[in-house]
């Protein structure tokens, strides 16, 4: 008897052939995940991770170029179970580690959620990719950073994701280039943001909050841009540059409630430090070391609680830090050649600029300070530079 197949049977035998063959694999017709990876064609593709669990105990390996893992949102959930230390996902091409020059291009990550446990390693390690795009991932409490751009030279960049919980960085930057990190939330990291022997970092529209240490630290970069981001509660500072830092511009940034310091120009020069709103920050909103100078601070706001009709959010006589009203200004630490024009200074707890052993051709203009030493146990001037010298201009501020 002859047998007559519907035609849909051949199709479903069919349409995953062709799918591997286009570059469109899913999860679902794998084993595994990294089945699904080693699926995508050398030419590229796209793998659907389909809604689920998925645990690891070895890395997952993606070293295929002009590919996107795509999740459904964190309903496709990624979990490391590995204790030893080790990443949940190595983006690399097979020769990395034996060649460090070698690359991949175009990788997009997408809309998963990635977590770890206290004793695994790394979420995300990428390595050499060049114009990687991590969006829209739920990247949590791993043992070390969340996420590590190492070697990712060429344009990567982090959008419109959530990056918490992680034992030391939540974003790790290492020798890249052209960076662009916006629209992120970080909490409660050891720090949100470490970039490091880089340059042309744009971050932007980032909330960053709870820290357990720094906000941001950047070192040996240059020509870069932070705007338009907001800095909570860290338990360190808020912005460190350190180590060859130059030609940065800080500006309309709200820095708020930090607990170490707002920001600390350890080692920089040639910055720009504009349009912040620096509130509630304990010990200093902005430090210039001996190590940094040619800094211009301007237009930026420096206050305390202050709500009107004498009234304050936090409280003067507490011991709590998390509820004490403050308001710090300006340190300058032995340094040179700052120009601090146009700021506003209210609510200080003591003075508005201290200056602290030899500080060189300062110029402090145009400012206005109004409400200081409301919690001083002495009165010094409102700018006070300490050691003067002939250097220095100050004209031209109003004091109240």
């Amino acid at each position: 008897m002859k047998r007559h197949f519907p035609i849909f049977y051949f199709l479903v035998l069919l349409i995953p052939a062709l799918s591997a063959q286009t570059g469109i694999v899913r999860s679902s017709n794998h084993e595994s995940l990294q089945a699904a990876f080693d699926a995508v064609p050398e030419t590229g593709g796209i793998v659907y991770i389909a809604p689920g669990t998925y645990e690891l105990n070895e890395p997952l390996i993606l070293n295929r170029e002009n590919v996107r893992i795509e999740g459904a949102g964190a309903a496709t959930h990624i979990i490391n179970k590995n204790e030893s230390g080790k990443p949940a996902l190595y983006v690399r091409s097979d020769g990395y580690v034996d060649d460090p020059k070698e690359r991949i291009w175009r990788v997009q990550l997408s809309n998963f959620r990635i977590s770890g446990n206290p004793k695994s390693g790394i979420g995300i390690h990428a390595q050499g990719v060049q114009e990687i795009f991590i969006h829209g991932l739920s990247v949590d409490h791993h043992g070390s950073h969340g996420i590590h751009l190492d070697n990712c030279y060429e344009d990567p960049r982090v959008s419109d994701s959530i990056i918490t919980y992680n034992a030391k960085r939540g974003l790790q930057i290492t020798n890249c280039h052209d960076i662009v990190v916006s629209d992120n939330h970080f909490e409660e990291n050891e720090d949100a943001v470490q970039c490091i022997d880089s340059f042309n970092l744009c971050m932007n529209a980032n909330n960053l909050d709870d820290h357990l240490r720094h906000g941001v630290v950047i070192e040996n970069t240059y020509g870069s841009v932070l705007s338009g981001n907001m800095i909570e509660e860290c338990q360190g500072n808020a912005l460190i540059l350190d180590r060859d830092c130059y030609g940065i511009t800080i500006s309309s940034n709200v820095i708020a409630h930090e607990f170490s310091g707002g920001i600390d120009l350890r080692d920089a020069h040639g910055c720009t430090i504009s349009a912040n709103t620096f509130v509630l920050i304990h010990n200093y909103s902005l430090r210039i070391g001996p190590d940094s100078g040619r800094i211009t601070v301007t237009g930026n706001s420096f206050s305390n609680s202050y709500l009107g009709d004498g009234k304050t959010k936090g409280l003067a006589d507490t011991d709590n830090i998390n509820k004490k009203d403050v308001g710090t200004g300006i340190v300058l630490d032995n340094t040179s050649s700052i120009n601090i024009t146009g700021n506003s200074f209210s609510g200080m707890t003591e003075n508005a600029v201290e200056g602290i052993g030899q500080c060189r051709r300062i110029i402090l203009s145009s400012n206005l300070v109004t409400d200081m030493h409301r919690q001083s146990t002495k009165k010094v001037p409102a700018f006070n530079l300490g050691d003067p010298h002939h250097s220095n201009l100050i004209k031209d501020n109003i004091v109240h």
